[in-house]
C-alpha cells in the first residue's frame, strides 16, 4: 500500500492525476489504465484530519474505483499540531497497513496508505462506502441502531481479547508509564481550561462530574483493568457509517486515529454515553451491554463474567468525558465543535454520575 518512489501527497492540489495513477498503480489496484481527470469536495464532520471524496476518472474502461475517499493532514495548524503530538496520524496509517487486513470488524478498504513519521506528513486512499452515511452525534441514534453498533464493535474486541502479542505493537502499545505521567500533567489544565471556556454553557451535571474526575485523575490513569484487546478508542456515532438498504453495509467503523490496546468497555460506555439521549440511554443500556457481553461470550471470550464486565462499564463512563474535554481544547474551534463537545461533556457527565462511577476510580 505505499511506493517508495512515489512523493506523499499530503494536500489536496497534490492528488493529481499522474500521483493517482502512480499511487493506485503500487497498490496494484489499477490492470494498466490511467487517471487523466479527477474532481474532489470536502467530506465529512472530523477536525483532527481533513476528507476528500474524489471523483476519478480513467483513460479506458477498469475495475478502478471510480470515486476515492482521501485523507489528509488537517490544514489547521492547532489540529496538525496536536495530531503530531498524539501520533494520531501514524495510529491510522498503520492500521490500516497492519492491522485491518486481519480483523473481521467492517473497516474501509485501504487502497494506498504512506506516512513520513518525523513530519506526520501523510496521505490515505480509501474504499467509498457510499450510500452508507455517517452516524449524528448531535441527534444521536436509536437503541437498535445501537445494537448494531455494538454488534460490529464485539468482532474487534473478541479478536484479540486478552492477546498479550498486542504489547510488542510499538505504536499500539506505547510506553504506558510515559503516557500516564504526560496525561496526568496535561488533563487537569485542560479541565481548567474547558471550564473556564464554557463557563456559562456547561450543566451542573458536567460541573460536578468533572471536579470529581480530574482531582482523581492520577488515582484513574493508574488503574490497569484487564484483560486488554484492540480498542477504537472514539467509538462514536460521527465515525460510524451505517446503510440499512438490503444488501447494503449495516454498520462500517472510519477514523483510527486513536487506536491503541486497552479495556474494551471503554469503548462500549463511550459509545453508550455518547450515542444515545440521557432517557433512552438510562432504559436500554442495561440491555445493551448484557447483549455485548453475551456475544462477546458467543465469540469465544469465556472467562469474563457479567460483574466484571458491568463494572468496567461503570469506570469507562469517564472515558468519555476526558475525550470530550481534551479534544475540544486540543484542536480547530468551530461552531458545530462547540456544540458537539458540549452535548458529549453533558451526556457523558451524567452517564458517570448515575452509574455511581467515583465508586469505579
Amino acid at each position: 500500500m505505499t511506493g517508495d518512489t512515489i512523493p506523499i501527497a499530503d494536500t489536496p492540489e497534490g492528488l493529481t492525476p499522474s500521483w493517482l495513477t502512480a499511487a493506485l498503480t503500487a497498490s496494484r489496484v489499477l490492470d494498466g489504465a490511467r487517471v487523466v481527470d479527477v474532481t474532489f469536495h470536502p467530506i465529512g464532520t472530523g477536525q483532527m484530519c481533513d476528507c476528500l471524496r474524489l471523483d476519478v476518472h480513467y483513460d479506458r474502461l477498469t475495475d478502478g474505483p471510480s470515486t476515492i475517499v482521501a485523507k489528509l493532514p488537517a490544514a489547521d495548524e492547532t489540529s496538525r499540531t496536536t495530531a503530531k503530538a498524539l501520533r494520531s496520524y501514524e495510529n491510522e496509517v498503520r492500521f490500516y497497513q497492519q492491522l485491518a487486513p486481519e480483523l473481521p470488524i467492517r473497516t474501509p478498504h485501504a487502497y494506498y496508505a504512506d506516512i513520513d513519521v518525523e513530519s506526520a506528513r501523510f496521505v490515505l486512499l480509501l474504499e467509498d462506502l457510499a450510500p452508507a452515511q455517517q452516524g449524528d452525534q448531535l441527534r444521536g441514534c436509536t437503541a437498535g441502531q445501537a445494537q448494531v453498533a455494538l454488534e460490529e464493535l464485539v468482532k474487534l474486541h473478541a479478536s484479540h481479547w486478552g492477546d498479550g502479542t498486542l504489547a510488542d505493537i510499538e505504536w499500539l502499545h506505547r510506553d504506558k508509564a510515559a503516557n500516564h505521567q504526560f496525561l496526568t500533567a496535561l488533563l487537569p489544565g485542560l479541565w481548567e481550561g474547558f471550564r473556564d471556556r464554557y463557563a456559562t454553557d456547561l450543566s451542573v451535571e458536567v460541573t460536578q462530574g468533572g471536579t470529581v474526575l480530574f482531582s482523581k485523575i492520577d488515582a484513574y490513569l493508574l488503574a490497569d483493568p484487564g484483560p486488554w484487546t484492540v480498542v477504537h478508542g472514539d467509538y462514536r456515532l460521527d465515525n460510524l457509517l451505517f446503510d440499512p438498504a438490503p444488501g447494503g453495509v449495516p454498520v462500517a467503523v472510519v477514523d483510527w486515529q486513536m487506536c491503541t490496546d486497552g479495556p474494551g468497555m471503554h469503548d462500549v460506555a463511550y459509545f453508550i454515553g455518547a450515542g444515545l439521549g440521557v432517557d433512552e440511554r438510562r432504559s436500554a443500556e442495561t440491555d445493551l451491554v448484557r447483549g455485548y457481553h453475551a456475544a462477546l461470550t458467543a465469540a469465544g471470550v469465556t472467562d469474563y463474567a457479567w460483574d466484571q464486565c458491568w463494572q468496567e462499564y461503570r469506570r469507562g463512563t469517564w472515558s468519555g468525558l476526558i475525550m470530550a474535554v481534551a479534544a475540544s481544547m486540543l484542536v480547530e474551534r468551530t461552531a458545530r465543535g462547540d456544540q458537539m463537545f458540549l452535548t458529549m461533556a453533558d451526556r457523558h457527565a451524567r452517564h458517570a454520575l448515575d452509574l455511581d462511577a467515583a465508586e469505579a476510580i
